[in-house]
């Protein structure tokens, strides 16, 4: 069963020009207060889930606010960012001061304020404004949330910003959550936001055979969704298994298109710390599955790439232990490599998924053998086995690249009738 308030209504939005806001679905309570009234309610959500700002918004319409000087300085004020941002309220604060019934907070990987390290189990607890139990998914000894849990609530809603890749995780808790609720009979309310991520679809469809907690579904490795529209394929295509449906609302954003460039005026998470990184981010996290670094510890995570090895590089870096990165691979011993702060926006989008900094990493290390992990971590982040191998083998990274187009297309056509926003 699903459920999409207004559509009509945002495609007429849609086709406004310039710089009108774009209206986020957390924004819209005409839409879903009625939904939560007289009942109880939990949030999947974390520090991103603000309702408003100083700027208005998230994202503006255009890609105007994009800049080379913005996208490259820590997340703030995207018209000027040496100016603070004076922040909306979280919505939990919201739905309080409307009268819902809010019983139960879940927090997913980095924890409710977003500043704890990849994969860091963090403790359940409780909100020191509200009073709302804090139920972490990252902690208990597993990420899906237990039986008791279900019975504190009657709808669950998801307020999130996510980044649109298939190894960025708050999907996946997402997925879990919408499983669990149409076991249990509970309702799931999306409210939409825009993927910053949102104007490609690039990458191998995952092989099913690396299902796991950094690829859990079926789809391209940036697959251009917002949330709620990849909530609507997970129902759509029966994803959750065993038969099931959630019942499913989505909020739309009114006035979002998929071929913006969107700013974002807070970090998703601790380690995509401005827009230059949640762009290279696509290409730069295979290093993960590498002996090679891509700067966890450094003030520019994922816009460099290095190894203590690599010392024919003029470029270096020493990580340290820093909040978000308490352990950083090479905590400091001085790293070898190239820095990535200089490229172009428009050579960045152009190049989507970009192959070639693996490659020229393989190049300058001193032996194959000591490049990729001898755990399949990188398959599990490129979702296939031929990519390892043909890298190895020095193919050129075009045909590499080309060789997952046919996924691409056959994405693009499956994901069309759940798309909420013109491309």
């Amino acid at each position: 069963m699903k459920k999409i308030l207004l559509p009509l209504l945002a495609f007429i939005c849609f086709s406004c020009t310039g710089n009108e806001r774009v209206t986020l679905g957390d924004e819209r309570f005409g839409e879903y207060l009625p939904l939560l009234q007289n009942r109880r309610v939990a949030l999947l959500s974390n520090q991103s889930g603000i309702v408003g700002d100083e700027v208005h918004n998230w994202c503006l319409a255009g890609g105007s606010e994009v800049t080379p000087e913005s996208a490259g300085v820590p997340f703030g004020h995207p018209s000027d960012p040496s100016q603070p941002v004076t922040y909306g309220p979280h919505l939990v604060d919201v739905l309080i001061e409307k009268g819902i019934n809010v019983t139960a907070i879940f927090t997913p990987e980095h924890g409710f304020r977003g500043d704890a390290d990849a994969g860091e189990g963090v403790d359940s607890s409780v909100d020191s404004r509200t009073g709302v139990p804090l139920l972490s998914l990252y902690g208990r000894g597993k990420e899906d949330a237990l039986a008791s849990d279900m019975a504190l609530f009657d709808v669950l809603v998801v307020d999130i910003q996510d980044v649109g890749l298939r190894y960025y995780t708050y999907y996946v808790t997402m997925l879990k959550m919408m499983k669990l609720c149409a076991s249990y009979g509970k309702d799931v309310v999306v409210l939409d936001r825009p993927n910053p991520n949102g104007f490609y679809v690039d990458g191998p469809l995952l092989d099913m055979k690396y299902k796991s907690g950094i690829g859990a579904l079926p789809i391209a490795m940036v697959h251009g969704m917002t949330l709620g529209e990849l909530a609507l394929m997970i129902n759509g295509e029966r994803w959750l298994g065993d038969g099931l449906e959630c019942n499913l609302t989505v909020i739309p954003c009114l006035g979002y298109r998929h071929g913006m460039h969107c700013t974002l005026v807070k970090a998703p998470s601790p380690n995509l710390k401005d827009m230059r990184s949640i762009y290279l981010y696509s290409s730069t996290c295979f290093f993960e599955g590498t002996e090679v670094t891509a700067g966890r510890g450094t003030d520019y995570p994922f816009e460099l790439y290095g190894h203590p090895d690599m010392e024919d590089r003029g470029f270096s870096f020493t990580p340290r232990s820093i909040p978000g990165a308490k352990n950083p691979r090479y905590k400091d011993q001085k790293c070898y490599g190239v820095d990535l702060r200089d490229k172009t926006l428009e050579d960045i989008w152009r190049e989507q998924i970009d192959l070639r900094y693996l490659a020229d990493a393989l190049d300058h290390m001193p032996s194959d053998s000591s490049f990729f992990m001898k755990r399949n971590h990188f398959e599990l982040q490129v979702g296939v086995s031929y990519v390892r191998q043909m890298l190895l083998d020095r193919v050129p990274v075009a045909e590499i690249e080309a060789k997952w187009e046919p996924d691409v297309a056959t994405f693009k056509a499956q994901r069309r009738p759940y798309l909420l926003y013109p491309e």
